[in-house]
């Protein structure tokens, strides 16, 4: 091979937020080939992605409706990750969120009350937190790996929703699908405004933004969680307690996972229904680590996440690609962020060169 990769021996702080950049030109440089190997024209195929489903104000209003459970759970898995807890199951808190509030919402479905919604947000925030608390609970009493339990624990929580919807919360004047009876008034989140789906989860996600942000780069809670991930050792030798920060940050991610859910279904559905999410928790891992577990570039990350889904969606209407078309931009995206990520603590070096010491200036290896 020609380039050969030579530790740096430090992380590059500017390899650090180009590698995201770096991974998505790379990602609209194969799927532009791609589209070429399908017989579609890679330009304007890649307009009908990334630019058609945002064209007008109801396109933009659609973007935040599919960024805003993404964030939310990205947001919690920040925390997580902040101190090398592999949670990967916010796609389940997120299902155990949605079906708490529901199980809640179709019980008070007459209330007037302006404690339903509070209280049906609360159920379903509880509940992501609950399930999240699982896995807390077998990591630090039988040392379970949090990787294998939560991935677990998301299949139970999806067949928990199917078992919900085709039995106990099924709603018998549905015609027999399998989902519930229309929230009532008081338990849906209000629009924003009018003839536009953008709900009152925004502000959720805004002040789960900036309490984040705060958590991470502000408080005393937010540099143990960032000591326990660095060096667990280190941080039982100053007396910061790693069960205790296990739960804590765990609960913080479930509980986020939980208001996505129940965001959801009280926001833009108005019910369960068994597609409550196409996949948002695992998206939001990809959305964490291109945001660079930083809140803001979060942000950022989820909004690019979430146009990928409006470009899916329009892609098979107007291009007639298929439906895998959001997943694979989504994979592409995270193998070329790993890939790129190389390059953080590795810098390429052309074979026969190398740098001389106490200079910058490349010379010709001498010959063995």
């Amino acid at each position: 091979m020609l380039l050969s990769l030579e530790p740096r021996g430090y992380e590059s702080r500017p390899m650090l937020w180009l590698s995201p950049l770096l991974a998505a030109l790379l990602t609209l440089i194969s799927g532009a080939l791609l589209f070429v190997a399908l017989g579609h024209p890679p330009l304007e195929t890649l307009r009908v992605l990334l630019i058609d489903p945002v064209s007008d104000l109801y396109g933009v209003s659609e973007l935040l409706v599919k960024a805003l459970p993404i964030l939310l759970c990205a947001l919690g898995l920040a925390v997580v990750y902040n101190a090398r807890i592999w949670n990967i199951g916010a796609e389940g808190q997120l299902l155990i969120g949605a079906l708490a509030g529901s199980a809640l919402a179709v019980n008070i479905i007459d209330w007037d009350s302006r404690w339903a919604l509070p209280l049906t947000l609360a159920a379903g925030t509880l509940g992501g937190a609950a399930w999240a608390g699982l896995c807390a609970w077998l990591r630090t009493q039988f040392n379970a790996n949090e990787i294998l339990t939560s991935i677990m624990l998301n299949y139970i929580a999806l067949n928990l929703l199917l078992f919900a919807v085709h039995g106990p919360l099924k709603d018998p004047e549905g015609f027999n699908f399998p989902e519930s009876a229309m929230f009532g008034d008081a338990t849906r989140l209000p629009q924003l405004f009018e003839d536009l789906r953008v709900h009152g989860g925004f502000y959720f996600a805004l002040l789960a933004l900036v309490v984040i942000w705060v958590l991470l780069h502000r408080s005393f809670l937010g540099f143990q969680i960032k000591v326990l991930g660095l060096d667990k050792r280190a941080a039982g030798f100053v007396g910061f307690r790693e069960k205790r920060l296990v739960w804590i940050a765990l609960l913080i991610s479930g509980a986020l996972a939980g208001l996505a859910g129940v965001a959801e279904v009280t926001g833009p559905i108005g019910q369960l229904v068994p597609q409550v999410s196409p996949g948002y928790g695992y998206a939001a891992i990809t959305v964490a680590f291109l945001g660079r577990l930083n809140p803001i570039g979060i942000l950022f990350a989820s909004l690019l996440m979430a146009l990928l889904y409006l470009g899916g969606e329009n892609a098979q209407m107007a291009a007639n690609l298929p439906q895998s078309i959001t997943q694979l931009f989504q994979g592409m995206v995270l193998f070329f962020l790993l890939a790129c990520d190389v390059l953080i603590l590795y810098r390429p070096r052309l074979k026969g060169w190398s740098r001389k010491p106490h200079t910058s200036a490349l010379e010709p290896e001498p010959a063995a």
